[in-house]
């Protein structure tokens, strides 16, 4: 194998050490031609030419020697035992009458001797400048072979490298993704014993995907292929092929190629492919023209799956949007397998947190099955964050252990925000806040599939909570039934009809819960096709990645009679949650008014103190009518909200 046969070879000179070595020697010769040859002359002091004719003039003058620019002369010694005095000067200009002048006063005058160091010097002079350029131009291009930050290196690939195994990941240190796991051993299999797929004639896959949200464990299970099967590593993200000038991020990829081929069998990983993948020409609602891109993405595709095979590189990538990918790069024969590396459910992050508090200090008292429980949706990064955030708030505490208190506020930062102290309500506020929660929970505790109430708090929270509902699911839930979409909306509208009922006024403190209301209300009708008058027709196009939250989905074009009937249907859905959500509190008003100044006594309620209160509530027989037919019967919907309404609007 070539790595192998790299091992043995002799270790010669780095082509970055040769050239800064000759760097420094033509700079010290130079330096030796400049400043060292000139000094090794003897200096004289420095006389005006006419003090020089005044001393001859005056008889004090023993001796010259006259240059062509330059007059060294020796001035006359009563002490015959005393050194020499010499002087240098120099003429303004060819003086005629100077050898006069000499004779006259009897000074013997001479030429130099010839400058046999001369030559020396002119031969230095005319070599010594073009030895320093061509050793400037080949420390760069050393350089740039190195890897070095230098200027010629805008083409070299980016990736940085790791020898074998030494990526320091193993598949032990990859939880929660099992599946993925299981995928991906076929490809160490192979890098280990290539001749059990060789032999049979299969052949592995050039290229595997890897698709799912940000912080599942992508970029750590790539490392961990390459720390199992002792290859080469190169990890190098997509942004990084991407350059201002045109031609540099297809020349990076040549380049990485070459050096893949250079350390076969080994893996490439690019990260974060979608910045270099997205699909060509202007289909793409993602993207505008860009010929760079398209330049860099060519290329990638030439190399991954053009005339000249890579054979023993593997190509990983990963990325959460698999949709604006280019179909020509998912092919098979370039990413022939997709792995998902989706959150993982209860098991699976038990066993990440597992993995991440090998190193923590853990009190007797910390269940972790209780906290994967508690936290449904968290990828491997959110739980890594988790296991974080609790031991600095026990170091905080000066705790010698991280207890299950530290994790139970750790998981409402992470999910609520940090507590703000700062913000303070005043009375009519705290207890505006305390009936809207308690409304929340009461209703959540009667609603099918709502999840467990473990927590009600009016502590301020976040950016804007100024109390939160803790509502924790019994188990992880894949699919929504009609039923628990309704009393998901009913839940999300209670705190609101909880301030109505009380009050007689409502506040700005539901407009999230109105928010989410409607957004769910509106997919309920175009998304989920579960509108009994419209039928089961998709009204929306899902368009943003299934692995990234955020996007909008717009609707179809829909003539305007659709448009009113969708509008109509959202607001009759809304609102009928909305009365039942009053009917629920309305048949419960003494549970919310004892549980609510419970709750403004000591500001959170919680465990089995909260359990009891909410064991007390009372379903309304309408309950079961609404949960299956989405409305209330008229005859009781007027009878225990009319009423009501004619309070609030007069």
């Amino acid at each position: 194998m070539p790595v192998e046969n790299s091992r043995n070879a002799p270790k010669l000179p780095k082509p970055r050490q040769i050239g800064e070595s000759f760097l420094i020697f033509l700079t010290a010769l130079l330096l030796f031609n400049l400043a060292i040859i000139p000094s090794l002359g003897t200096r004289y002091p420095e006389v005006a030419y006419s003090d020089f004719i005044d001393q001859v003039e005056a008889g004090k003058v023993d001796r010259a020697i006259i240059g062509s620019d330059r007059i060294q002369y020796v001035l006359k010694s009563d002490n015959p035992s005393e050194s020499p005095r010499v002087f240098t000067t120099t003429p303004i200009a060819l003086d005629l009458d100077l050898p006069r002048i000499l004779r006259e006063n009897q000074v013997k005058f001479a030429a130099p001797p010839p400058d046999n160091t001369g030559w020396i010097t002119t031969l230095l002079s005319w070599i010594v400048p073009p030895l320093v350029f061509f050793g400037i131009w080949g420390w760069l291009i050393s350089r740039s072979q190195a890897g070095g930050p230098a200027a010629l290196t805008v083409g070299k690939s980016k990736a940085r490298i790791y020898s074998e195994g030494s990526t320091g990941v193993k598949f032990d240190d990859v939880a929660g993704v099992d599946e993925a796991k299981v995928e991906l051993q076929e490809i160490v299999e192979f890098l280990k014993n290539p001749n059990k797929y060789i032999r049979i004639g299969a052949k592995i896959p050039k290229g595997v995907l890897l698709v799912g949200p940000p912080g599942t464990g992508k970029t750590l299970l790539a490392k961990a292929i390459a720390g199992e099967a002792g290859v080469p590593f190169f990890s190098i993200s997509g942004s990084e092929f991407i350059e201002l000038f045109v031609g540099v991020g297809a020349a990076r990829v040549r380049d990485l190629f070459e050096q893949a081929k250079q350390q076969a069998p080994c893996i490439v990983f690019i990260d974060e492919l979608d910045a270099l993948g997205k699909s060509r020409g202007g289909n793409s609602p993602f993207m505008g023209g860009n010929d760079e891109r398209e330049q860099t993405l060519n290329q990638l595709l030439t190399e991954m799956d053009g005339f000249d095979a890579n054979t023993g590189v593997i190509i990983l990538a990963a990325t959460n949007r698999p949709d604006v990918l280019d179909p020509a790069l998912r092919r098979p024969g370039r990413f022939d397998r997709q792995v998902v590396v989706d959150r993982p459910d209860k098991n699976g992050r038990e066993a990440i947190l597992k993995v991440h508090v090998k190193n923590v200090k853990l009190a007797d008292d910390v269940d972790l099955a209780k906290i994967a429980a508690r936290t449904p949706g968290f990828a491997g990064a959110d739980l890594a964050n988790l296991v974080n955030e609790a031991a600095l708030l026990a170091a905080r505490q000066n705790r010698t252990a991280v207890t299950m208190a530290d994790f139970n506020e750790a998981i409402e930062r992470v999910v609520a925000g940090l507590e703000k102290k700062s913000r303070v309500l005043n009375e009519t506020e705290k207890k505006t806040v305390a009936y809207h929660e308690v409304g929340h929970a009461i209703v959540a505790s009667l609603m099918p599939g709502a999840g467990k109430v473990e927590k009600i708090s009016v502590v301020p929270r976040g950016v804007g909570a100024l109390g939160y509902t803790v509502q924790m699911p019994e188990e992880d839930r894949f699919l929504m039934m009609e039923d628990e979409i309704r009393g998901r909306i009913a839940t999300l509208l209670a705190g609101r009809a909880a301030e109505e009922l009380i009050f007689r006024r409502i506040s700005t403190g539901a407009s999230d819960d109105i928010q989410k209301a409607t957004d769910l209300a509106e997919r309920f009708v175009t998304l989920y096709g579960m509108s009994d008058d419209l039928g089961p027709v998709a009204f929306e196009k899902i368009q943003q990645s299934q692995f990234l939250d955020g996007f909008s989905n717009p609707r179809r074009p829909v003539s305007p009679k659709t448009a009113e009937e969708i509008d109509r249907e959202v607001q009759e859905i809304v609102e009928s949650a909305h009365q039942m959500a009053l009917l629920i509190l309305r048949t419960n008003q003494n549970l919310l008014e004892e549980t609510a100044q419970l709750l403004l006594h000591k500001e959170v309620l919680e465990g089995s103190e909260l359990q009891e209160q909410l064991k007390l509530a009372i379903a309304p027989a309408e309950l079961t009518q609404y949960l299956h037919a989405g409305k209330l019967l008229e005859s009781v919907a007027h009878l225990q909200v009319d009423s009501l309404h004619h309070t609030l609007h007069h």
